[in-house]
C-alpha cells in the first residue's frame, strides 16, 4: 500500500532565523544530510549532468532554499578541482549565510553570494525568464525543498525553473514506508523536537515514482528527464535541456 502525499507546513518554516529551536534544527539538518549521504548524491549528479554538456565558464549555479549554505559548501569542497570559476547564488527567504561561509567558497575558487527572497516571489519575476539567446543559470539545484509545495505553487516553481536553466537537479524525501519509519526514529541522532516533527511531515510530503516528471513543463523544448530513488531515504529528479543555451 502506498502513502498518499500530504503537504503540511513544517515548524522550522514558521520560526525566525534567531529562534534557538530553529538554530538547533538547522544543526540537526547537517546530521540528517550526513545520514542521507546528501553531499555524495549531489556531487555524483553534478558531475554527470555537467559532463554531458559543453558549458562556458564561469559556470552559473543557483540553489533554491539554500539555508545556511553549508551543504553546498561541502559539495564545492569535494568537487574542487577541476570545478573552478563557478558563480553560485544561494537563495533563501531568510538571511542565514555567514560571511565566513562565503569566504570559504572564495578559497576554492567559487564566487558565492546570498539572495534573500521567497522562492515563489523569485518564480513570479518576469525579468529572469530566459530567451532564445541566453539562459539565466547553467544549473539549478534544490535539496529537501520542492516537497514543501503542491498544486499551483509547485507548478509555478517548476515552470520558472524550466524557463531559466539548462539543468536541474532535485534531491527530495522519498515517500515510502522505510523512510517514514526512519523519520520516527530520527531522535536517535539527537534531533530536537522541531526536527523530529518536521522529519515525519517531510516524508509524507515527499515524492515517489515519476511524480515530478509528470509535473515537468516542456515549454516546447526537448528535455531529458530522469527520476529515481537512491539509498533508503532520497528521491532524485534531474532535467537536462538537450540543446543547452549559453548562460554567459
Amino acid at each position: 500500500m502506498t502513502i498518499s502525499r500530504i503537504v503540511t507546513a513544517e515548524t522550522l518554516d514558521t520560526l525566525s532565523e534567531m529562534d534557538p529551536d530553529a538554530q538547533r534544527a538547522r544543526r540537526d539538518l547537517r546530521r540528517v544530510h550526513r545520514v542521507m549521504c546528501t553531499r555524495s548524491i549531489l556531487c555524483r549528479a553534478f558531475k554527470e549532468l555537467v559532463a554531458s554538456h559543453q558549458l562556458a565558464r564561469p559556470l552559473k549555479i543557483l540553489e533554491l532554499g539554500a539555508g545556511d549554505g553549508t551543504l553546498m559548501l561541502g559539495v564545492a569542497q569535494v568537487l574542487k578541482p577541476p570545478w573552478l570559476d563557478v558563480e553560485l547564488t544561494l537563495l533563501d527567504r531568510q538571511s542565514l549565510i555567514k560571511t565566513e561561509t562565503i569566504a570559504k567558497f572564495a578559497d576554492i575558487g567559487w564566487k558565492a553570494g546570498p539572495h534573500v527572497t521567497d522562492a515563489l516571489d523569485w518564480a513570479s519575476t518576469d525579468d529572469l525568464i530566459l530567451n532564445d539567446a541566453k539562459a539565466k543559470w547553467d544549473l539549478i539545484v534544490v535539496n529537501l525543498f520542492l516537497h514543501h509545495f503542491e498544486g499551483v505553487e509547485l507548478a509555478s516553481l517548476l515552470q520558472a525553473i524550466s524557463m531559466r536553466t539548462n539543468l536541474l537537479f532535485a534531491c527530495e524525501p522519498k515517500r515510502a514506508w522505510i523512510p517514514l519509519l526512519g523519520s520516527h526514529l530520527i531522535g536517535a541522532i539527537g534531533a530536537n523536537k522541531v526536527t523530529r516533527e518536521d522529519a515525519v511531515l517531510s516524508v509524507r510530503a515527499g515524492f515517489r515514482g515519476a511524480e515530478l516528471s509528470a509535473l515537468w513543463p516542456s515549454n516546447f523544448v526537448e528535455w531529458r528527464l530522469k527520476e529515481y530513488s537512491t539509498n533508503l531515504f532520497s528521491h532524485c529528479f534531474s532535467a537536462e535541456r538537450l540543446k543547452a543555451i549559453n548562460a554567459n
